[in-house]
């Protein structure tokens, strides 16, 4: 009996230390997914919710000039993304008017856009205009958006053959109604201001701005007009190699400054879900042999999940100038979306990302509305940057004229 007991508690004691050594495999394979630690990390102001408007343009664009007013001053502020919708729209429509229709007439636009607002029209503080008038939470402008452009095609195709003098004033009434119309004067900490006051105030100097961005079909170091369909201001974009833009990227983050971005999300490795944007390098020619025969034996679906699962770090491809101009050139890197680079990170394994707010909000979302951009990522998604002059190298700045 004695020695029944003592087999027994044999086997007890081994089923345990299995389950415990099962229990250790288990945490491994859980933290085989992504960890990141934070190298640097620029203060900026909270995640907002662009929800269902195509406006991620105006509130990254935003996002810059808070956290630009927030280096330079300390303050605060959550500024108001629809006030430069409106303004933009307003003017993006008398351009589509003069051109017969023969521009891009949408909700998308570019951080240019902001910049000129500011400068033109000056800044509000959301909670002074909000944008939200048709009893809604959060942004929904399908309607608006579809409504505004059938006007100035209407206006476009009018049988009278001329434009009438008052078409622009019932394309902002439609502004108005859809966003409401902004205050002339508002109060601020017991002060009363303008748009154009306010924005003086921050001693934001949109002049101090500049757009730059790495393509081989244009001269280096010299401004050209981007061609993308929502860059209706035509603005310009100065031209560097690839190092070199992802060398300004780290200067300005190193040094606390925040750097808009405008990228292409559509790639199968950019994940919202998992907070994560890679590209995994998927050449299968040095699988080994057993590894292969079970890939070829997946469906098309269970062979993209299985590339793109993120439960481990994947290799990923190594990003050419050449790379990137053929994205471009094919539409395959489009101007999808704008966001912030906030940071700068690590993984367990050493690989370098870059940490990005983003406008979707932070209801369960892993990284509670920010995401992480790895180095390959940005090589080839990027369509463009806006940073602060000053935030360039010194001699990166000297090749460019500034």
């Amino acid at each position: 009996m004695n020695t029944f007991r003592l087999i027994a508690l044999g086997w007890v004691m081994f089923v345990f230390s299995a389950f415990t050594l099962t229990g250790q495999e288990a945490e491994k394979i859980e933290k085989k997914g992504y960890e990141f630690t934070l190298v640097k990390e620029v203060p900026n102001t909270a995640v907002p919710n662009q929800f269902r408007s195509g406006t991620c343009w105006s509130f990254s664009g935003l996002a810059l000039i808070e956290a630009e007013i927030l280096r330079t001053t300390g303050k605060t502020y959550n500024l108001s993304e629809m006030f430069v919708v409106h303004h933009a729209y307003s003017d993006k429509a008398k351009k589509y008017v003069r051109l017969h229709g023969n521009l891009n007439l949408g909700a998308g636009g570019g951080f240019s856009d902001v910049l000129d607002v500011i400068k033109r029209y000056g800044m509000i503080p959301e909670k002074e205009y909000s944008g939200l008038v048709i009893n809604e939470e959060n942004h929904t402008h399908g309607e608006m958006d579809e409504v505004l452009k059938a006007y100035a095609d209407a206006v476009i195709k009018n049988a009278n053959r001329r434009l009438t003098p008052v078409w622009h004033q019932g394309f902002e009434s439609l502004l108005d109604t859809y966003l409401g119309s902004y205050p002339d004067k508002f109060v601020v900490d017991g002060k009363v201001f303008t748009p154009i006051t306010f924005a003086e105030s921050t001693g934001i100097n949109a002049d101090d701005y500049i757009e730059i961005t790495s393509f081989t079909h244009c001269d280096l170091y010299k401004p050209f007009i981007m061609e993308i369909p929502d860059n209706w201001m035509w603005s310009e974009t100065y031209n560097l190699p690839l190092n070199e833009l992802l060398e300004t990227l780290d200067h300005a983050l190193e040094n606390g400054y925040t750097v808009a971005w405008g990228a292409d999300v559509s790639e199968k490795g950019f994940s919202w879900k998992n907070g994560l944007a890679v590209v995994p390098e998927d050449k299968l020619s040095d699988m080994s042999g057993t590894e292969k025969e079970r890939w070829e034996a997946l469906t098309p679906a269970e062979r993209q999940k299985a590339i793109f699962s993120f439960d481990e770090i994947v290799v990923e491809k190594t990003i050419t100038p050449e790379m990137r101009q053929m994205a471009y050139d094919n539409y395959e890197t489009t101007d999808d979306h704008g966001m912030l680079f906030v940071g700068i990170a690590r993984d367990q394994k050493g690989n370098k990302y870059y940490k990005v707010k983003n406008s979707w909000g932070t209801e369960d979302h892993k990284y509670v509305g920010y995401l992480f951009a790895s180095v390959p990522f940005v090589q080839y998604k990027t369509i463009n940057m806006v940073l602060h002059k000053d935030a360039l190298p010194k001699h990166i700045r000297k090749k460019l004229g500034l």
